[in-house]
């Protein structure tokens, strides 16, 4: 199942966490976390799965995680990122 942080499919991405809007222009940085999520995201991993990892892998608690993700899908909302139709 994937997840409500699907990017439109035009948005490109890099590994380093880069992200291009070429409707736009627009470009946009993100931290590793954020990187390694969109990263997972575009794999199609299920949310689910997708925090499980990243709690095993980072140093980070469930519930800072679950701030932080509501945090990055909030950002993407708010620069037009997210696919509507996920």
């Amino acid at each position: 199942m994937p997840t409500a942080m699907q990017l439109k499919p035009n948005i490109a991405s890099s590994t380093a966490g880069f992200l291009f809007d070429p409707a736009t222009g627009d470009s946009f940085a993100a931290n590793a976390l954020a990187a390694d999520i969109l990263a997972r995201t575009r794999a199609g991993q299920a949310e689910a799965a997708i925090k499980a990892a990243i709690v095993a892998h980072y140093d980070v608690a469930p519930a800072q995680l679950e701030k932080d993700w509501d945090d990055l899908l909030a950002q993407l909302r708010d620069f037009n990122l997210l696919d509507p139709a996920a």
